[in-house]
């Protein structure tokens, strides 16, 4: 049926040509036809992510099961200098806090699948965030397949994995919602309940002019570096490192809708949009901690 469609509409375009053109013209437009009708499974088969044990961090980040908008963010996050400063390495045991909408999970769970693990919190799925986090788990079985869920209901229930089990934390500008929420404290602890002696915290989160206050980080998202280095240390971490690969020093931190007026979010709608966008994301902290190995 297929063969004899593209056959008369072959002929039919290849009249009142010369023998020639009638013959090339004909050839193009089977081919053409033939690739529109092809079934689509079969014309991204090729597409399909696939990871293993050699696969990088670059790799990761231009495979096709990362879309357009995210791949975009990239100039603005730096993920694979983020990720390499922390540490990383295929074969640990990673736990994201608080994933969101799995930005990060997109890069790590198939960094990690071969010889790691990853590890993500997500909270009850009452919530549409959550609700949606996890379908996109499940959507997506090559991708996500091998990553564990730790359930949390923040402060009290916040078991990440087994006392001294991971070896890297990671989160991802979640701290002015925990301190917003009141349970940043109960977090770090059991962050660094799971992790091993010498496993690392890492950390990255808007950063705040340096006399920014509590009330004013809660309010506008950015926070006082030295503030979440305080709070980080009074959980028994140490801070072993800071990189300024996501700092921006276009950020002004002056703006009426806070951290939130910056892309992604644009919270100002088109009211000075292509001011923000030029901007870029905000200036960031990125800090690695350690948890201390006994004496």
């Amino acid at each position: 049926m297929l063969k004899r469609k593209v056959k008369t509409t072959a002929m039919k375009f290849a009249q009142n040509l010369t023998p020639r053109q009638g013959l090339l013209k004909a050839l193009t437009l089977a081919i053409f036809v033939l690739a529109s009708v092809m079934p689509p499974t079969l014309a991204n088969e090729s597409e399909k992510a696939t990871f293993n044990s050699t696969t990088t961090l670059q790799t990761i980040l231009t495979s096709s099961h990362r879309s357009v908008a995210n791949r975009d963010r990239d100039k603005y996050r730096h993920p694979a200098q983020t990720l390499e400063f922390f540490g990383l390495r295929p074969n640990m045991t990673v736990v994201e806090l608080w994933p969101g909408g799995g930005w990060y999970t997109e890069i790590l769970a198939p960094f990690l699948a071969a010889k790691g693990q990853l590890i993500v919190t997500n909270l009850p799925e009452a919530s549409k965030p959550a609700l949606a986090f996890q379908e996109k788990l499940a959507a997506n079985p090559e991708v996500f397949g091998k990553v564990k869920v730790a359930q949390i209901n923040p402060p009290n229930e916040l078991t990440l994995a087994p006392d001294n089990s991971v070896d890297l934390v990671v989160t991802f500008r979640n701290i002015h919602n925990w301190v917003k929420a009141g349970y940043d404290e109960q977090v770090y602890a059991a962050a660094y309940k799971a992790l091993k002696p010498g496993g690392i915290l890492g950390v990255e989160e808007h950063r705040g002019k340096p006399d920014i206050s509590l009330q004013e980080s809660i309010k506008t998202g950015y926070m006082s570096e030295d503030g979440v280095i305080a709070a980080v240390e009074k959980a028994g971490f140490k801070l072993v490192g800071k990189s300024e690969i996501n700092a921006n020093p276009k950020d002004t931190k002056d703006y009426p809708g806070g951290v939130w007026t910056l892309p992604p979010t644009l919270s100002q709608g088109q009211k000075d949009r292509q001011r923000f966008l030029t901007i870029g994301e905000s200036d960031r902290m990125t800090l690695k901690f350690i948890k201390p190995k006994a004496s």
